[in-house]
């Protein structure tokens, strides 16, 4: 399985604490954060990485090289201009050799079973698969909703505080639904998901209640660090 690795975005919430550099390549540790997403990565056999980059990629590459000092194989895909999610993702897949790829961020870390995700995929004749996560307030988000491993609603707005599902921001998707993406800047959560979602496209996926961070915020860049020390994440 390749995996598309987002790490683009400028990471303006983190400057704060952050301001040399990619909101990925922030230091935990010693190491990118980035490298722990590999090292989950690496864990489950996937070995393929594309990285689409943008706002001084060039450190990435720097730092990642061809890989083969992590174990894995590296190719990088660079935005002249933001292309937002879908964007980035239909500039990365030009970089392709397979037929499907798995989409994260390179900015959040999420424990879970991505050959579970394949295996959801497949039995359910998906044209992508995505993960949710399991959260005490969706108003704050927008709700993403599953009926028997189908996505029947998406980033459904809620003002009432409800316990409930949202989207965890991992994909699994056919190059064939890649390519329906239009050039320039498009997201993938406010447009396209909602665009297939309409066009009755079969979209689907699990919840997982697996480790969950996003590093956006101050706050939470501390707390992974924290987790680290204490060995919350052990491979």
């Amino acid at each position: 399985m390749e995996a598309i690795l987002l790490a683009g975005g400028l990471g303006t919430r983190l400057r704060s604490v952050v301001q040399d550099r990619p909101k990925p390549m922030a230091l935990i540790q010693g190491k990118p954060f980035m490298e722990y997403v590999i090292r989950e990565l690496l864990r489950q056999g996937i070995t393929d990485v594309i990285f689409a980059v943008g706002y001084k990629g060039s450190m990435v590459e720097e730092y990642f090289g061809d890989g083969s000092r992590f174990g894995i194989r590296v190719r990088y895909a660079y935005e002249e201009t933001l292309l937002g999610t879908a964007g980035a993702i239909k500039n990365g897949a030009a970089q392709m050799r397979g037929e499907q790829a798995l989409v994260l961020n390179a900015d959040t870390f999420y424990r879970l079973d991505y050959r579970r995700l394949e295996a959801v995929k497949r039995r359910l004749r998906l044209d992508m698969a995505l993960v949710l996560r399991q959260v005490p307030d969706v108003s704050r988000y927008g709700r993403a909703v599953l009926k028997d491993g189908m996505l029947t609603a998406f980033n459904e707005k809620t003002s009432e505080p409800a316990p409930g599902t949202i989207n965890g921001g991992v994909y699994l998707l056919e190059k064939r639904l890649i390519q329906e993406i239009p050039e320039g800047k498009v997201s993938l959560e406010l447009e396209m998901i909602p665009r297939w979602l309409g066009e009755r496209r079969r979209l689907g996926g699990f919840v997982n209640d697996g480790y969950f961070i996003d590093i956006g915020i101050p706050e939470d860049y501390f707390r992974f660090e924290k987790d680290v020390e204490k060995g919350v994440l052990a491979w």
